[in-house]
């Protein structure tokens, strides 16, 4: 686990990863975090969870129109309530990094801590998952030896991003990187932004 400077209290990817294995594992969520920027990832966490449940759901065909038009609408209040954690996981990061002058020649990452931190969200389910099938016993074995090389690449690729998390951090601490927050601005979910919505007529 990386080491942080201590007056930023930056999260180590090793400990999002930890928080959001356990979560994924769990039957039911249980918010525990009492910092803001926790808060903000484990609510991240848990909106990817339900959108993933709800994916699978909206993909039944033996069930009404209406089950699916349900499922349909849960995905975009989550996937709404999803991108607003990422947002707030970025506005307290940079809250914590406000003390750090930032060098003239430091580098804009293109992509937020927040938005890595929800990349590691999907990969923890995705991993999650993809190991639920190699411990079947209902299949055959080219099944689960197919599940278990997914499983080595999806792990190798959450090693690799949770290593780009924690350089974006430790640089961004000593002024050489910094990113922005980004707004996803849904235009999807706003009535007064969606043609759909407004044109009723």
């Amino acid at each position: 686990m990386n080491k942080r400077t201590p007056t930023l209290s930056l999260p180590a990817a090793a400990e999002v990863t930890a928080v959001q294995d356990r979560q994924a594992a769990a039957a039911k969520w249980q918010p525990g975090a009492s910092d803001a920027l926790w808060q903000a990832i484990e609510e991240n966490h848990f909106h990817n969870c339900q959108l993933w449940a709800q994916e699978d759901l909206a993909r039944r065909t033996h069930v009404s129109d209406s089950e699916i038009v349900a499922n349909k609408h849960a995905i975009d209040l989550h996937n709404q309530k999803r991108n607003d954690a990422i947002e707030r996981i970025d506005e307290q990061i940079l809250e914590r990094l406000k003390p750090v002058a930032r060098k003239c020649d430091a580098r804009m990452n293109s992509e937020t801590a927040g938005s890595m931190i929800d990349r590691l969200s999907i990969a923890a389910l995705k991993i999650h998952h993809m190991r639920i099938q190699t411990e079947r016993t209902d299949v055959d074995r080219d099944h689960i030896d197919t599940a278990r090389a997914k499983l080595r690449r999806l792990l190798e690729q959450r090693t690799d991003l949770a290593g780009c998390l924690d350089r974006l951090l430790r640089e961004a601490a000593t002024g050489d990187t910094y990113f922005k927050v980004y707004r996803q601005f849904k235009m999807y979910n706003d009535p007064a932004l969606n043609p759909a919505l407004y044109r009723k007529g």
